[in-house]
């Protein structure tokens, strides 16, 4: 075991923006967002959203950046380092070990998804999608679905590049690929809500969007909206620790925590904008559900002019968006080897990252070969969810809540408040929000978010 090291630290601000921008808006703006939107009724959940974000999300953001900033260590070594000086509890280093284990097992399956947005970029440049039916993009996505051969290329190539970046280092690689990625995610996205504006539904869209209509929300509008909101912010999986802790004293947590939230909201936004005139201009369901991307909208574009390559440039977007959130899922467990071994990062990244192949390879044949394996079938309620739904279920469900709890907790009843003001420097009137946040409004709504799961 070597002596612990501190790591690299990013080369300026703009660059630690990007990649903690980066981080946050993956598949669950590109991708989640649009379909859950579109099943719980459009402005409704999507004002809901927005209030959850700045009132709880971005709150508990900050609190993460600054615990991160403070240890300068990944999440376990940041978490041990505060408990051991505080001489809190060992139970709260539960936290560290959590931000090592959620974004870990999330990467092995969130990749699979992910990947296939490879596979739809190949299918979609080289014609496949061009003119197809409905039955037809049923028929394409099942066919894809059932060959694990397919799906194993896809998979591996996609590990392959993550490994590969995070190998390289925070300046040689997470800042190199976050300051190609992120300028050229955005040029994208507004390229194709430009083009969805002029052939497609726009105006359907923005009152699909911004035209609340209550009488379609129920409460699992209102707890969706939550938990999307923490999920899309990426609290509880240690990116936000992990990349706080490269930070350097002069970067302002407060506003770049806004930065960061009100990006994320800008990216989902475009994202509906890109996607729902489209919908709404065929005369398609915006409540298709997880195949709204990889059904409905290869139909869509293969109905439209230059629809080749806007479908194209549509999944290299969507890849380029889940890379820099699987980016966040890998580092925290590289930055944790660093400091005990002696390895080379390229190395560690390549260990890490094949296991997470391996791991991942399971949830992958859930889609084929295993499609009828139902781990959880000896519950009730989720007897029926299958391999890859059993993950995502235990993680996104069990685990990332109680880890947003415990964060929430330990920062608002056993973190010397002086760590928290020395940090964020704001009022005292804040200060009090924030505090009381961590202390009750934040368990207390991810609680409820928990509670629901099982009702």
């Amino acid at each position: 075991m070597s002596k612990t090291k501190l790591h690299e630290t990013w080369s300026s601000k703009t660059i630690f923006l990007l990649a903690t921008v980066g981080a946050a808006v993956g598949l669950g703006s590109l991708w989640r967002f649009p379909f859950i939107t579109g099943e719980n009724g459009g402005g409704a959940f999507v004002l809901l959203y927005i209030c959850f974000i700045l009132l709880l999300g971005l709150p508990v953001a900050m609190i993460e950046l600054a615990m991160g900033r403070i240890g300068k260590l990944s999440p376990l070594g940041t978490i041990s380092k505060l408990v051991t000086e505080g001489q809190h509890s060992r139970f709260w280093k539960l936290i560290g070990v959590l931000s090592l284990v959620i974004p870990y097992i999330a990467m092995t399956y969130y990749s699979v998804i992910a990947s296939w947005s490879f596979g739809y970029f190949l299918k979609s440049a080289s014609g496949q999608l061009h003119g197809i039916t409905t039955a037809q993009a049923n028929s394409i996505f099942s066919d894809f679905l059932a060959s694990p051969l397919q799906m194993l290329a896809c998979f591996t190539a996609y590990i392959a590049v993550v490994v590969f970046v995070i190998g390289r280092g925070v300046r040689a690689g997470l800042e190199k690929a976050s300051s190609f990625l992120m300028p050229a995610l955005f040029l994208l996205l507004l390229g194709l809500v430009f083009y969805a504006s002029i052939y497609g539904d726009f105006k359907a869209s923005l009152n699909f969007l911004f035209k609340p209509d209550f009488s379609k929300a129920t409460a699992s509008t209102f707890l969706l909206a939550l938990g999307q909101a923490l999920f899309s912010l990426g609290i509880g999986v240690g990116a936000l620790m992990t990349y706080g802790a490269y930070l350097s004293k002069d970067v302002s947590l407060p506003r770049s925590a806004g930065i960061v939230a009100i990006s994320v909201m800008f990216v989902s936004l475009l994202a509906g904008f890109a996607i729902f005139p489209f919908v709404f201009s065929f005369g398609l369901s915006p409540g298709e559900g997880p195949g709204l991307i990889f059904v409905t909208l290869p139909l869509a574009f293969g109905k439209l002019q230059f629809g080749t390559v806007i479908g194209a440039a549509f999944f290299i977007l969507l890849a380029f968006a889940a890379l820099t959130s699987s980016f966040a899922m890998l580092e925290p467990v590289v930055s944790y080897l660093e400091e005990r071994m002696n390895w080379h990062r390229m190395k560690l990244a390549a260990s890490a990252g094949l296991v997470a192949w391996a791991i991942g390879i399971v949830p992958l044949l859930s889609f084929n070969v295993w499609k009828d394996v139902k781990p959880l079938s000896f519950t009730a309620l989720y007897g029926e969810k299958n391999i890859f739904e059993s993950f995502d279920f235990v993680v996104a469900n069990l685990l990332l809540p109680l880890n947003s709890v415990l964060i929430a907790l330990f920062a608002g009843w056993a973190l010397n408040k002086l760590y928290l003001h020395d940090e964020l420097r704001l009022s005292p009137a804040k200060m009090a929000y924030i505090s009381f946040v961590a202390k009750i409004g934040a368990p207390l709504a991810i609680a409820v978010i928990f509670i629901s799961k099982f009702m």
